[in-house]
């Protein structure tokens, strides 16, 4: 089960992101959040972009709506989605945990 919390209207989760994939994708949920696989490597920011872009897809929203908040040179992140409310996330990320 994936764990949302709301802070100032917008949906905060918990990533655990893999850099260095073969693909860029959602593998399911961990430790009360998602487990990401990131083709881009940690160097220079691209894996944070990467997963930013990652969640704009799935919520079909701009990547400058996406954050990391914390952990950006971590594997495990804290990510908020700008504008959707955690109810709103929970039906887009059900699927995926």
């Amino acid at each position: 089960m994936i764990e949302l919390r709301e802070k100032n209207g917008s949906a905060v989760f918990t990533v655990k992101a893999q850099p260095r994939s073969s693909r860029s994708r959602i593998c399911g949920a961990y430790n009360g959040g998602l487990k990401v696989t990131l083709k881009a490597a940690p160097v220079d920011d691209a894996a944070n972009r990467e997963c930013c872009e990652l969640f704009s897809g799935v919520f079909r929203i701009p990547p400058s709506r996406i954050q990391i908040i914390s952990g950006k040179s971590s594997r495990t992140k804290t990510v908020m989605v700008e504008g959707i409310s955690a109810e709103a996330a929970a039906l887009v990320l059900e699927s995926y945990g």
